[in-house]
């Protein structure tokens, strides 16, 4: 329901924006804004995607929680989208997800509403760290030939 509301509000407010807009300093300095706020966009863009790597990075080599660098950096990839959408509305929610404290405001109100839950085995019992499950099959060790791996 969310999401058809938005697939119609979000076209209604661009238009009344550009009518507005376009309206108050004309045609060709409307344009230009959009066009310029695409490239403004794209360079914060990948100077913050960049930036953000690099702390998922230094969290995976860490063994730290990677959670957040992977949120903020989806946040990050998102906001692009939205700059390079033309409008004014996209544009600002753009450039409100390229901010890291909205982008923190809004990890933490997802982070609320996800629970973690520990995996268990099938009796109830919590999983062994020094336990790897898995299938194996036995292979008829006496057919002739082999795989040509192997010698003999």
């Amino acid at each position: 329901m969310w999401l058809l509301i938005a697939f119609i509000a979000v076209p209604l407010i661009e238009i009344a924006l550009f009518i507005e807009v376009g309206g108050a300093i004309g045609l060709w300095p409307t344009l230009a804004v959009v066009v310029l706020t695409a490239v403004v966009g794209t360079a914060l863009l990948r100077w913050q995607g960049l930036a953000e790597m690099g702390r998922l990075r230094s969290a995976l080599d860490g063994h730290g929680d990677p959670s957040a660098p992977l949120v903020h950096g989806a946040m990050i990839l998102f906001a692009g989208a939205l700059l390079l959408t033309p409008g004014f509305f996209t544009d600002a929610v753009g450039f409100a997800l390229l901010m890291p404290p909205v982008r923190r405001f809004v990890f933490a109100r997802i982070r609320e509403r996800i629970v973690l839950r520990a995996a268990h085995g099938g009796d109830g019992t919590p999983p062994r760290p020094d336990i790897i499950e898995g299938d194996y099959e036995t292979l008829d060790e006496g057919r002739r030939g082999g795989s040509g791996w192997t010698r003999h």
